[in-house]
């Protein structure tokens, strides 16, 4: 379907220098829902239409990257049926949204580690979700399912290792090389909702010189009005990558 509110591009947003990449930490799901007198998955599932809505709202900028952090290696920490709750979500969510996507030319991506507790249903999902829309060129979803930065580093080294790279030929470039996704280029911008002001284990290696953004609002509230906020205050930072103001 097509999007369901169409959003002209805000007048303040600079088309000329919309982010590449944004990534997302969605966070504030449990707070939401217990300050309502909900059950904590009340609030995982209010967060698809934030996720729909922000996803659009990308689109309509002209975004080509986003990437959001649907669950982390930290994760399998919850309790059991949260845990249980969130596998049949995010695998519902898959079968609900994949053609609805895919119709607007977004590719889905995943992020992660690919282990013995992904149920395999849900990893067939993954997989039937990435091939239907492998062809897309719109804009890629990525989304880090199952993820940790220090997991992605631990995984690199290891391929690293596995292929008998000498010590010497270990570079920057030799460890991007052998991350999830090394086309996908580093976020320039990070947002993370609710306000709490850490990163998480997300996206350790990718994110060393993105602009971070903190806001305040939970994540089932958040719009496309509050990613275009983040962006117009990207927008007015000068990004210098370690040198100098010329």
């Amino acid at each position: 379907m097509p999007d369901p509110r169409p959003t002209p591009v805000p007048a303040s947003i600079d088309p000329g220098s919309v982010p590449h990449h944004v990534a997302v930490v969605m966070d504030g799901n449990g707070r939401w829902a217990q300050r309502r007198g909900l059950a904590r998955t009340e609030g995982h599932g209010a967060g698809e239409e934030a996720l729909l809505d922000t996803t659009y709202g990308a689109l309509s900028i002209g975004v080509r990257v986003l990437t959001v952090y649907a669950f982390s290696t930290e994760n399998w920490r919850r309790p059991i049926d949260e845990v249980r709750y969130l596998m049949n979500f995010n695998q519902g969510l898959l079968q609900r949204r994949q053609h609805e996507l895919h119709d607007e030319g977004v590719r889905i991506t995943f992020s992660g580690r690919r282990d013995w507790r992904v149920p395999k249903r849900v990893l067939r999902n993954m997989d039937e979700a990435a091939a239907l829309t492998k062809a897309n060129k719109v804009m890629t979803l990525n989304i880090a399912f199952n993820y940790g930065g220090r997991a992605e580093i631990v995984d690199a080294v290891q391929r690293l290792v596995a292929e008998g790279v000498a010590a010497g030929k270990v570079d920057e470039k030799a460890i991007r090389q052998r991350l999830y996704h090394p086309e996908i280029p580093d976020p320039d911008l990070v947002i993370r909702t609710s306000g709490e002001y850490r990163i998480s284990n997300f996206l350790l290696w990718e994110m060393a010189y993105s602009e971070l953004v903190f806001t305040e609002v939970l994540w089932p509230d958040f719009r496309r009005e509050h990613l275009f906020e983040a962006v117009e205050e990207y927008q007015q930072r000068e990004r210098r990558f370690g040198a100098l103001d010329k």
